[in-house]
């Protein structure tokens, strides 16, 4: 009999945004400095099912990334994909589907999910919804087909076809046509 929940390992790519924003007593700050992921949100998750291999590829607030970072990540995909596993990107909010975006043109459809996820608020806030989103979206890399996604708050949107709703702290489908 084939096991329904083989170990599988999941690929989590960082780079910063509102996630992994920490505060500094001695400045005053709330800013991405060094990934507070493994320490901050993955060493208290009980995941018996899952390996993950962590990987830092930047440290910045999405609204700070450009076209060379949005490069770089897609780089970072592609060479990580050729692990066969499948993929988690945790990225800022405020960029997350451009970003997305770019990396579907640039790479099309990979042999593995890719499933980019942020938060609203800072994992270290009481309030956030970091811990679900991270949980979620490491489940939808488990689920999901060969593609490129966003998961957010119990929904998962195709890529491209998402984009975040400022005025309802969340992300939500395009319509067919309409701008992102």
């Amino acid at each position: 009999m084939t096991d329904p929940n083989p170990t599988t390992t999941v690929r989590v790519l960082t780079t910063g945004g509102t996630i992994e924003k920490s505060y500094c007593e001695e400045e005053g700050t709330l800013k991405n400095r060094a990934s507070i992921i493994r320490e901050g949100l993955i060493a208290g998750l009980r995941l018996p099912y899952t390996r993950l291999e962590l990987d830092s590829i930047l440290n910045k607030d999405s609204l700070e990334m450009d076209d060379s970072d949005r490069a770089l990540i897609a780089d970072a995909i592609q060479a990580t994909a050729g692990h066969g596993d499948p993929i988690v990107v945790l990225h800022g909010t405020d960029t997350m589907s451009n970003s997305a975006e770019y990396c579907y043109r640039k790479l099309g459809t990979l042999p593995v999910p890719v499933v980019f996820t942020g938060a609203m608020k800072p994992m270290g806030f009481i309030d956030s919804d970091a811990r679900q989103n991270v949980i979620e979206a490491l489940l939808a890399a488990r689920l999901m087909a060969p593609g490129f996604y966003i998961a957010f708050h119990n929904r998962v949107f195709p890529i491209p076809g998402a984009r975040k709703n400022r005025d309802e702290g969340t992300f939500e489908a395009l319509d067919p046509g309409s701008e992102s």
